[in-house]
């Protein structure tokens, strides 16, 4: 029987929460220079289908190296519509609108405007998965919507002040705000395969879409680097989203998650030949203000836990008291039913696997 109290992780989900960040504002710069060769709903179907081909290819690589490694248990027939929704709102509705607004706005505005996800997250996590909200986190919602506003009203270096795109971009943020909090609630599945399967699913459903609208098969090189582009910001950027959830819950992934717009606005520059004029400053500022309140927010909360019985990959920690029985893995962390007593304590509540609505 394992006995260890091992604590969580936070470094290691924060560290993972940065590099999907990273790797997701990478996709807006890149992504409205392949418009310039494919039309939205055909880079869309592209790049969930490299995300979700491109992860098989690496399990499959991989496979002999982790063999044996704790894997958290993979999706059930239960998970359907959850997987479902994330399917319909942040691998279709939600890539589509953003690269309709990225084909209207300057490459800086269009990745400066994705900050909107993280209030859109943060105000479905507090309303429908019960997680904590206090006074930082509405301060820097205000910021963050602040700069979205001044984007929007003061039209800023190339953004044309197309209301049509600013509205579109935030459209899209507010489906991977359902997105997000769908994916809360299987960040105790493996990863790779929630990824994987979204990925699959939405790139799939585009691809049919495009092609019963009339689209054409894509050039093997725009529709390659299309791919390419999907597995990294879409597919591993995913996969590190899930892990970073675990520990830090939906909100507080989206507040590090929103460093993403401001790494596509400065590869923008590049890019795209775009410039950083004093509106763009000015409303990056704001929103910078928005996502360090974020970062820095959340307060003890006391609450209590009830019984509960289910299975998620695990260390032994404050939440995790349990007894083993034979046949249970004793390596952590480890993925096995258990169940839990009754526990009453405090710390900043996230949505996770212990602190869902009522919890």
């Amino acid at each position: 029987m394992s006995t260890r109290s091992d604590p969580p992780r936070p470094a290691a989900a924060v560290a993972a929460a940065l590099a999907a960040a990273a790797l997701f504002g990478a996709s807006a710069p890149v992504a409205k220079i392949l418009l310039r060769d494919l039309p939205p709903l055909v880079l869309s179907s592209l790049l969930y289908l490299g995300a979700g081909l491109g992860l098989a290819a690496t399990r499959v690589l991989f496979a002999a190296r982790v063999a044996g490694a704790a894997r958290a248990p993979g999706l059930r027939r239960a998970d359907a519509p959850v997987l479902l929704g994330m399917v319909v709102a942040g691998g279709i509705l939600a890539p589509l609108a953003l690269l309709l607004g990225l084909g209207r706005v300057s490459g800086v505005a269009g990745s400066l405007l994705l900050n909107l996800e993280a209030p859109f997250t943060i105000g479905l996590a507090v309303a429908a998965l019960g997680e904590s909200f206090g006074r930082r986190e509405l301060g820097a919602s205000v910021a963050i919507l602040a700069g979205s506003c001044l984007l929007a009203l003061q039209g800023g270096e190339g953004l044309r002040a197309n209301p049509v795109g600013v509205l579109a971009i935030a459209a899209a943020c507010a489906g991977w705000a359902v997105d997000n909090n769908l994916t809360q609630r299987l960040s105790g599945r493996d990863p790779v395969s929630v990824a994987g399967a979204k990925s699959v699913l939405a790139g799939a459903a585009s691809a049919i879409l495009a092609l019963l609208l009339g689209a054409r098969i894509p050039a093997a090189r725009p529709a390659l680097a299309a791919m390419l582009l999907g597995f990294a910001s879409y597919g591993a950027s995913l996969v590190l989203v899930v892990t970073a959830m675990r520990t830090l819950g939906a909100a507080r992934e989206a507040a590090l998650f929103s460093t993403a717009p401001f790494a596509g606005a400065l590869l923008s520059v590049p890019l795209l030949g775009d410039r950083l004029g004093p509106t763009e400053i000015a409303a990056g500022a704001l929103m910078a203000v928005g996502v360090a309140l974020l970062a820095a927010a959340g307060s003890p909360d006391l609450h209590e836990h009830g019984e509960e019985e289910h299975e998620h990959l695990h260390r032994h920690d404050e939440h995790h008291l349990h007894a083993h029985v034979p046949g249970d893995p004793t390596g952590e962390p480890h993925a096995h039913v258990h169940r839990h007593g009754r526990l009453r304590h405090a710390h900043a509540r996230r949505a996770d696997a212990h602190h869902g609505p009522g919890a």
